[in-house]
C-alpha cells in the first residue's frame, strides 16, 4: 500500500537502469532535494547550521570518500583525518595565494591534490592488504599531522602555527570568515555533497564500482576474469581522496574557519568518518549518510536529554556517548554488518507486501 512496484512499467533500457528505477523512490528523492534546496535556507538559524546541518553534510562526503574505499573495494584505511588534513592545508594554500579564483575552484582543486596525495600512500595496497594496510594508512596519518605541524611553509609561516581562513565570497556571496551568513555556507555545502553524491552513485552502479566490489570480494579472482588489481585500487584510493579532500576543505574554510591540524585532524577523526561508514552501512552511499546524520545528531540529542533536562555533568555525558557508540558497533559488526543501510532495504521490503503476510 505504502511502497509498491504495481503498475510501474520500464519500456526501455535507461528507465530500467536509472538510479531510482522505482517511481516512488524518484518522487522521494526530489522531494528531499526540493525541501534541501528550496525549504531549509529560509528558516534555518546558525544554531541549526553550525551544530548539525554543516557537520552533517561535511561527514557525509568524508563517509562516501571512505566508503568507496573501505565498502566498494575492501582497503582498509585508518587515514582519513590525515587526508581531511590534506584538503584543508591545500585549500588554505590556494585561497592565500590565488584569491581572485572562485572558491569552487579552490575547493575542487584541494580535492584534486588529496586524492593525488592519497594515490601515493594507497600503493602499499598492491603488495599488502587488511590488517598490514590499516597499518600503513595509519602510518599516513601520523606522518601528515607531522608533515603540517613540523613545516612552516604549509602554513605560511605564522607564529601561532594555525591558519585561518579568509573572507571569500561566490557571486558577492561570502561564503567564508565569520560575517558568512548561515543560510550561505549551507548551501555551500549542500552543493557539493550534491555533486560528490550522484559522482559516487554513478560510479558505484557503473563499470568502475563493479571493478571495485570484484577486487573487494576476491583480488585473485578478480584479477584472472581480467580486472586489473593496479587500476582498481588506484582509482578508488583517488576517488576516496578527492572526496575526503573536499570535506577536508570544507571543514577548515567554511564550517571551523581557523585549524591547527594536531587537534582538529588527529586520529580521532579518523575513526570518527569509519565509525560513521560501519554503523551506517559499509558499501552504500545511503549508509554514507545514515551513519553521518546519526554521529552528527547523538551528540546534540546526549547534551539535550542529559545536561538540559536531567542536569547531568557535561562530562558524564560525553563518556556516555562513547559508550553507546562502542555498544552500537559492536551490536552491528555482529547482528547486522550492512548496518542501518540493510535495515532501511529490509523495511522497505517489508512495506511492499503489506498487509500480506511474509
Amino acid at each position: 500500500m505504502f511502497y509498491r512496484e504495481a503498475g510501474d512499467f520500464k519500456l526501455s533500457y535507461v528507465e530500467d537502469s536509472q538510479t531510482f528505477p522505482i517511481r516512488f523512490d524518484r518522487y522521494r528523492y526530489f522531494a528531499v532535494l526540493a525541501v534541501a534546496y528550496g525549504v531549509i535556507p529560509f528558516f534555518v538559524n546558525d544554531y541549526w547550521v553550525n551544530a548539525i546541518l554543516l557537520p552533517f553534510l561535511i561527514y557525509a562526503i568524508a563517509a562516501i570518500g571512505l566508503n568507496i574505499l573501505v565498502g566498494y573495494c575492501g582497503q582498509v584505511s585508518l587515514g582519513t583525518g590525515g587526508f581531511m588534513a590534506v584538503g584543508a592545508y591545500a585549500c588554505y594554500k590556494l585561497m592565500t595565494a590565488f584569491p581572485d579564483v572562485s572558491m569552487f575552484i579552490h575547493v575542487l582543486l584541494a580535492g584534486g591534490v588529496t586524492a593525488l596525495v592519497c594515490v601515493l600512500f594507497g600503493l602499499p595496497s598492491l603488495r599488502i592488504k587488511g590488517f598490514y594496510l590499516a597499518v600503513a594508512t595509519l602510518a599516513a596519518q601520523f606522518f601528515l599531522v607531522w608533515l603540517f605541524n613540523r613545516v612552516p611553509w604549509f602554513y605560511n609561516y605564522s607564529a601561532s602555527g594555525q591558519i585561518n581562513a579568509p573572507e571569500r565570497d561566490v557571486f558577492g556571496i561570502l561564503v567564508t570568515g565569520p560575517n558568512a551568513p548561515a543560510w550561505a555556507t549551507y548551501m555551500f555545502c549542500l552543493i557539493f555533497l550534491t555533486f560528490c553524491a550522484v559522482i559516487a552513485r554513478n560510479l558505484t552502479r557503473g563499470t568502475q564500482g563493479r571493478t571495485w566490489m570484484a577486487i573487494r570480494d576476491m583480488d585473485i579472482a578478480a584479477e584472472i576474469i581480467g580486472v586489473s588489481p593496479l587500476k582498481a585500487k588506484m582509482t578508488a584510493f583517488a576517488v576516496s581522496g578527492f572526496f575526503v579532500g573536499i570535506s577536508g576543505a570544507l571543514f577548515f574554510s567554511v564550517y571551523l574557519g581557523a585549524v591547527e591540524v594536531g587537534e582538529v585532524f588527529g586520529i580521532n577523526k579518523s575513526f570518527l568518518v569509519l565509525f560513521m561508514v560501519i554503523i551506517g552501512g559499509l558499501g552504500s552511499i545511503f549508509g554514507s549518510f545514515a551513519g553521518a546524520a546519526f554521529l552528527v545528531l547523538l551528540p546534540v540529542v546526549l547534551k539535550v536529554v542529559g545536561v538540559d533536562m536531567l542536569g547531568w555533568p557535561t562530562d558524564i555525558v560525553a563518556h556516555f556517548q562513547l559508550v553507546i557508540v562502542g555498544a552500537l558497533i559492536v551490536t552491528f559488526l555482529i547482528l547486522e554488518p550492512h548496518g542501518l543501510a540493510q535495515l532501511w532495504r529490509v523495511a522497505k521490503e517489508k512495506l511492499r507486501l503489506w498487509p500480506f503476510p511474509h
